[in-house]
């Protein structure tokens, strides 16, 4: 196991720098500097990061200009007659009618509820871990009148869900590091608690490593290999996305 840390530590060096915002959607928040426009541009990218991600990043890059280029102004200073045109975004199955109650429900969590720190830490702090806070975070997000269709755009782990997008959210926001990548912004959700985005390419690198035997992508394996990243660094575990998401996708270990 400690030839494995090694390894792994080597790989998370290698892949958390600057050099990986170029091809990933964490580039979307990057292109904010103003707390509420980083946090809201974050969740947005994140929503829609599956595919291709030249198509992820293309896609969320329209979704700001949609919302000219400021999402916090024009979410707070807006209304639905405004939104008509938003009716045009698309990304695979996240349509037009998703995209509108998205942004009614993010103004009513920044006008009512504090914002999205807010409602996130609100959930952490129920029991001090991820799965509280994604789980609280959905019943608010859901609490207006919504279509039932856009349901499937926020993962319920109550249901067994994975939830990469939303771990790997709470991963770009609230890790802190000096390498540039991760934001750091929230800082009353702890980084040791934090669960990793497991998808397709992480889960068959750590089965191929052996830190992972279990077959499903589901909330299940994702508590299992994060306990098995606790052991390489129990105040960090998530870190180790980077290793086994840079294997998958730039080195092509399956």
């Amino acid at each position: 196991m400690e030839d494995l840390k090694t390894f792994l530590d080597e790989k998370v060096d290698q892949y958390n720098n600057p050099e990986f915002i170029t091809t990933d959607p964490i580039q979307i928040p990057r292109m904010f500097s103003q707390k509420e426009n980083i946090e809201i541009a974050g969740f947005l990218a994140a929503t829609i990061a599956w595919g291709q991600r030249p198509a992820i990043i293309k896609n969320a890059k329209r979704w700001m200009e949609l919302l000219d280029n400021n999402p916090f102004d024009f979410i707070m200073n807006s209304n639905e007659n405004d939104w008509q045109h938003l009716q045009e975004f698309k990304h695979r199955t996240f349509n037009g009618i998703d995209c509108t109650y998205f942004i009614k429900s993010i103004q009513h969590i920044y006008k009512n509820l504090g914002g999205l720190e807010e409602v996130f830490t609100r959930g952490f702090e129920i029991d001090g871990t991820a799965f509280s806070a994604l789980d609280y975070f959905r019943q608010q997000f859901f609490s207006l009148e919504y279509p039932e269709r856009t349901q499937k755009h926020v993962s319920s782990v109550v249901k067994g869900a994975s939830a990469k997008r939303l771990n790997m959210y709470l991963r770009w926001m609230v890790r802190s590091d000096d390498r540039g990548v991760d934001f750091g912004l929230w800082k009353d959700i702890n980084s040791s608690q934090l669960m990793l985005p497991l998808d397709l390419h992480t889960g068959n690198v750590a089965r191929k490593l052996g830190l992972l035997s279990r077959k499903s992508n589901d909330w299940k394996s994702v508590q299992l290999l994060t306990d098995q990243l606790c052991q390489f660094d129990a105040n960090d575990p998530v870190k180790y996305d980077f290793a086994l998401f840079g294997l998958g996708i730039f080195e092509g270990i399956r």
